[in-house]
């Protein structure tokens, strides 16, 4: 059996001290941490999983979370009026939009000191899902120094912003895409592999090198059933990889570094000013 990297369970810490924060901004500065979440109409009941656990994640540490369910044309206006509403720290537009050519015309409508997922051109935090990757990397010790890493994918949630931040650092990075062919010499030559492609099963035994370290960010939707890029196969053929598990992997930590940028907007906010609960 495969080493599992699991980000629930390093989440599970960092839900801790999040809401020994949340609590010292309530009683102490008397600011109560509020997001917004901002969905399509044609929100999938996969993008709805993923809003109820995020609503939830907030209630456990005290963050309030607001859903505004729109039509396209209507986010601007109301991005606009989050931005202008003091008392809302964080916003996020809950991706994909049924037009994904809107994309980063929506998202950069959300003011850079409220876009805590990252995703903006100007946004003043990280990626929260790739912060979240790098946090699980780091909790489990792994050091990248030296190391080959594959990307495999690079869409604005995971793979451009993944690379974008460990070039930063000085990573050996490759990025693999649709345009790429036979990906397969490369991941054999992988020490680190990312994958988040969103095809199901792309990632086989076969294709990977001894010893290799496998995150799964890939999500897709199967009979109602949210499953990865890496075969299920992986698990139990290869028990020389570390491996993020087929739930709990890196959604958990992603949450949780979502609602670390909420509470960091939170406090910077009552630098200036703060809200009587």
């Amino acid at each position: 059996m495969s080493k599992i990297l699991s980000g629930e369970e390093l989440a599970g810490y960092i839900k801790e001290r999040q809401a020994g924060q949340v609590r010292s901004l309530r009683q102490a500065k008397r600011v109560v941490p509020r997001l917004a979440i901002i969905k399509s109409t044609s929100a999938s009941p996969v993008i709805d999983t993923y809003v109820r656990m995020k609503r939830r994640y907030g209630k456990d540490i005290l963050i309030e979370t607001v859903v505004e369910t729109l039509d396209e044309a209507e986010m601007t206006a109301a991005i606009q009026r989050l931005n202008d509403d003091e008392t809302i720290h964080g916003i996020i537009v809950q991706l994909p939009l049924k037009d994904v050519a809107l994309t980063d015309e929506i998202v950069n409508v959300v003011a850079p000191h409220k876009d805590v997922d990252g995703l903006g051109k100007d946004a003043h935090f990280t990626s929260a899902t790739a912060e979240a990757i790098d946090w699980l990397l780091a909790g489990y010790g792994i050091d990248l120094a030296g190391k080959k890493i594959t990307l495999v994918g690079h869409g604005r949630l995971v793979g451009a912003p993944l690379a974008k931040l460990w070039r930063a650092s000085g990573r050996d990075i490759t990025v693999l895409d649709d345009q790429s062919g036979d990906i397969t010499p490369i991941l054999r030559e992988s020490d680190v592999v990312v994958t988040a492609t969103g095809v199901p099963r792309l990632i086989s035994s076969d294709m990977l090198k001894v010893g290799a370290i496998l995150i799964d960010a890939g999500t897709a939707s199967e009979n109602g059933v949210i499953v990865g890029d890496i075969d299920p196969a992986v698990y139990v053929e290869r028990d020389d990889v570390k491996i993020t598990p087929p739930r709990g992997g890196v959604g958990p930590l992603t949450i949780a570094t979502l609602f670390d940028h909420v509470i960091t907007a939170t406090t910077r906010a009552t630098e200036k000013t703060s809200f009587i609960i």
